[in-house]
């Protein structure tokens, strides 16, 4: 089996001794956990045929906990430049070469968040599918399970909030 390393961020109470015991009881004894701001998030380096199904026993551990949920998988999808050449393993100044087309074989993704700001978004599962061109070692199917299971982690969250017909477009779109 392969060992994968990913964080899930937490939503629910990661301050008490008890929780903490709950979480290595429900199978979490490859996790270390924490909070940052308020937020709780467990960092796992967990054991697995493959990274879904690494992250698919985690969520289920945690989620077993009463009052803890998960929010989303880290390393999330939407990255900056720097996050970019951080995992291509460039320098930003080769990244933004080929965000201009002025070096690789163009094409590069276009940003989807913040198009005018210095510090523009990118999907991270665009990014990496594009990057298989290139000289690298990226991983493009894990960025698009992460991608994936994101966003359906965000639906979750939100379809409780819809109307009938609201939940009925969604079904329709997925």
């Amino acid at each position: 089996m392969t060992e994968h390393q990913f964080s899930l961020v937490l939503q629910g109470d990661l301050e008490s001794d008890e929780t903490i015991n709950a979480l290595y009881e429900a199978g979490c004894d490859d996790a270390t956990f924490g909070t940052v701001d308020h937020t709780g998030y467990a960092d796992f380096s967990r054991e697995a045929p493959t990274f879904g199904e690494a992250v698919r026993s985690a969520i289920a551990d945690v989620e077993s906990v009463p009052g803890l949920k998960v929010l989303r998988i880290e390393p999330d999808d939407l990255v900056t430049m720097v996050e970019i050449a951080e995992r291509m393993g460039r320098t930003r100044e080769s990244v933004r070469l080929l965000i201009q087309g002025a070096r690789g074989p163009g094409g590069f993704p276009a940003p989807v968040s913040h198009l005018r700001a210095k510090s523009r978004l990118w999907r991270w599962s665009e990014v990496s599918a594009w990057a298989e061109e290139l000289p690298s070692s990226v991983d493009s199917h894990t960025a698009a399970v992460v991608a994936a299971l994101n966003a359906a982690l965000t639906l979750r969250l939100y379809v409780s909030k819809l109307t009938t017909t609201e939940r009925e477009l969604l079904t329709s779109l997925v």
